[in-house]
């Protein structure tokens, strides 16, 4: 092992000035971003067209937003949800509350994440927070992602119900604050969990422990997301000015009632494409101690080539079926307009 000498640093500043694209470069760098000074005009000019041979007719209105938040996977699952409910009630505009959803998954993700460390306690009662496994956990443990599964579980156990009947709170359009309060929380419930398991608690009191815990995460989740009613009336005109009205109803029976027959989430599978030769096409994968709902549905992932993938999608739009569709969109994304 060397270390950098001044030497090599004056070789490297005299070889980086003796380079005129260099010095070119810098100059535009230093007063702009960098990203947005190494876009190809031409590439950006050719692929900047909105207009394709097959789309889905009625994408459904008003344009949906997730603003500070990580709620991609909910927002994009609605979505597609509510293109057949709004055609099946011929209404103009409607959204789905996201809110609602993300109410429930909190305080799920909460309770599967304190059972897990339970969990883990129980295979290894010695286990250490700093251990790369509970690194990884305690690191985000109530992060705002999720995957096909976790949506399914909190739809099919909660239901669904109209934004107008609970609408977005400060704390779900910008969660940042509310998760910061949770992840500390839920770091310190762990390290009790591991304290006792290491003394020889029984299950069942660490369990008791989890139902106090469970108290203070409600109460805070309450308090920034608000809480969903039991119950709901929906007014709402349709498309030639007709009033109409559901309810009184539950949002389960909402959804099994005017959504599941139309959209049915269970119904619905996860293909992915992961190319990596020691994971075979065809073959169903999980991810260790990733979920939303004890009990809920496991998350499922169907592998297949990516070539099929785009096929299936393809054929879904041509039929007018939106898709759910997941993208590592983070390491290509271009946002600045030209």
């Amino acid at each position: 092992m060397e270390s950098l000498t001044l030497d090599t640093l004056q070789n490297l500043r005299v070889e980086f000035q003796s380079d005129e694209k260099n010095i070119i470069a810098q100059n535009i760098v230093t007063k702009t971003d960098p990203q947005l000074a190494c876009v190809n005009r031409s590439i950006y000019e050719k692929n900047y067209n909105h207009v394709f041979t097959h789309k889905i007719t009625d994408e459904g209105k008003p344009v949906s937003n997730q603003k500070a938040s990580g709620r991609c996977w909910l927002f994009a699952a609605l979505n597609a949800m509510r293109i057949p409910f709004m055609k099946d009630l011929n209404v103009e505009e409607f959204e789905f509350s996201h809110g609602f959803l993300f109410f429930y998954d909190k305080i799920e993700r909460a309770n599967f994440f304190l059972n897990k460390i339970v969990e883990i306690c129980e295979k290894d009662p010695n286990v250490e927070p700093s251990g790369r496994l509970l690194s990884y956990l305690l690191k985000e443990p109530l992060a705002d992602g999720g995957q096909w599964g976790m949506g399914c579980s909190i739809i099919e156990k909660y239901g669904v119900i109209p934004k107008k009947c609970f609408p977005e709170t400060f704390s779900s359009e910008s969660s940042y604050r509310m998760n910061n309060m949770l992840t500390s929380k839920l770091r310190q419930f762990s390290k009790n969990i591991i304290t006792m398991s290491k003394k020889g608690t029984a299950k069942e009191d660490i369990l008791k422990e989890i139902d106090g815990y469970m108290k203070i995460i409600y109460r805070i989740i309450a308090i920034c997301l608000s809480i969903p009613p039991e119950s709901f009336v929906w007014e709402y005109y349709d498309k030639s000015k007709n009033y109409k009205k559901i309810g009184p109803i539950t949002p389960l029976e909402f959804y099994q009632k005017y959504v599941k027959p139309l959209w049915n989430v269970s119904e619905h599978i996860c293909l992915v494409s992961d190319p990596r030769p020691e994971n075979p096409i065809g073959k169903a994968y999980t991810v260790d101690y990733l979920g939303n709902t004890i009990g809920g549905l496991p998350i499922i992932y169907n592998n297949q080539s990516i070539d099929t993938l785009l096929s299936i999608s393809a054929k879904s739009i041509k039929d007018g079926s939106a898709v759910w569709c997941g993208l590592d969109v983070r390491i290509q994304l271009f946002i600045p307009t030209l």
